[in-house]
């Protein structure tokens, strides 16, 4: 027992010290780090970060128009809020009580990135020795910069990728109703949890086509064995209870459709070169090609390595990315994140690759404090938020 908790409490802190240390120069309002200049708001900028304060708005109003037209201090409609998904805030508005909602906001998103580390090293652990596991445990809880960013500040991310993990690692381990929960628990954070859903259906039918014509659907799908993947359909039900949400609170079935200028998938491919694109903006994209290249080859590994789900969900997740028109294709990535590290794991736990990590340390750091202290919601007036 002793051993477990002692296992579990190094697990809790890989996750949280390199987040404390992000906090640690906006808390003391440190004018600049390393000749880069901080903003002197304090813990005010952690959780003024994009998109944090508009889940304080969802908390505070539960998607009620009347509410978010009073308290809002942004120019935005109230249809713009059904993008974002109900788990997040509603596992802020308990503790608000406590905290305020600034500071509950950073609660939940801290207690997620514990659980995505908790659920990533017994994932690993399937794989790896536990030594092994507990080192690609610490390079997931700060690669690539962008998630230790998303870790630091108001975010669904951390909740949204605990879920998919450990959704992924209950299926794998034919535990159907955990799979299925943890997967309704994914698409409750974020909308993206749907291709979780797309990637067992793929994974359960795809491999069995020639056998159903072979043999027969009746004799490869049994009810038998359709009654044990049924909880998997948590995960669209759980989506199809969000919308009957929204018509309850906004009137519309399809808020989340009418939410404005946030589903950022483009047709024809690639469409993030585009730099008049309105979430693009710049021409500076040559490390998204490096992006797509490590997804790739993840994907081919975890194929030659016949981690099939991992694969199936890596496939389905990294093509929705190519049609992703965001400068920001790194966090719409994230989500795949884990699964990449695991099939490149045996070059990570080479010697070579921790003294890069050491190296990596300084650049990744420096970036999250300059990312963090730029990245920052125009608000005047916080008290509709407190």
């Amino acid at each position: 027992m002793f051993k477990k908790l002692k296992g579990l409490a190094v697990i809790a802190l890989i996750s949280l010290i390199p987040t404390f240390l992000i906090w640690l120069p906006f808390f003391l309002k440190a004018s600049s780090f390393w000749n880069i200049p901080l903003p002197q708001n304090g813990m005010a900028t952690i959780v003024a970060n994009y998109d944090g304060p508009l889940y304080i708005v969802v908390a505070k109003s539960l998607y009620a128009a009347d509410i978010i037209k009073k308290m809002v201090p942004f120019s935005l409609p109230v249809e713009y809020y059904a993008a974002h998904f109900p788990l997040f805030p509603l596992l802020i508005k308990p503790l608000a009580a406590a905290l305020g909602f600034p500071y509950s906001m950073l609660a939940v998103t801290v207690l997620g990135s514990i659980l995505a580390t908790y659920f990533f090293y017994k994932f690993t652990c399937l794989y790896f020795s536990s030594k092994d596991a507990l080192w690609l445990t610490f390079v997931f809880s700060i690669l690539p910069a962008r998630w230790l960013v998303v870790r630091s500040v108001g975010s669904p991310e951390p909740l949204f990728i605990a879920a998919i993990i450990a959704s992924l690692f209950y299926f794998r381990k034919e535990k159907y109703w955990l799979a299925g929960i943890w997967g309704a628990v994914a698409q409750l954070t974020k909308s993206p949890g749907i291709l979780l859903f797309a990637a067992y259906f793929l994974a359960l039918t795809i491999p069995n086509v020639k056998r159903v014509a072979l043999e027969g659907f009746a004799k490869i799908f049994s009810v038998n064995k359709i009654i044990k993947f049924l909880p998997v359909f948590l995960i669209p039900i759980s989506l199809l209870g969000i919308f009957v949400l929204y018509k309850i609170r906004l009137n519309d079935f399809f808020a989340y459709f009418h939410s404005g200028d946030n589903i950022h998938l483009f047709f024809p491919p690639f469409q993030i070169f585009n730099y008049s694109a309105s979430w693009v903006g710049t021409f500076w994209l040559e490390e998204i090609i490096f992006v797509y290249l490590l997804g790739v080859i993840g994907f081919q590994k975890l194929i030659q390595q016949k981690k099939h789900v991992l694969a199936w969900f890596v496939g389905v997740f990294f093509t929705t990315t190519l049609f992703v028109s965001h400068r920001d294709l790194i966090r719409y990535s994230l989500p795949i994140v884990p699964f990449l590290i695991i099939a490149y794991g045996d070059t990570i736990v080479k010697k070579e690759f921790k003294f890069a990590m050491l190296l990596l340390v300084i650049p990744i750091y420096l970036f999250s404090l300059a990312y963090i202290s730029q990245n920052t919601m125009p608000i005047s007036d916080w008290a509709p938020l407190l």
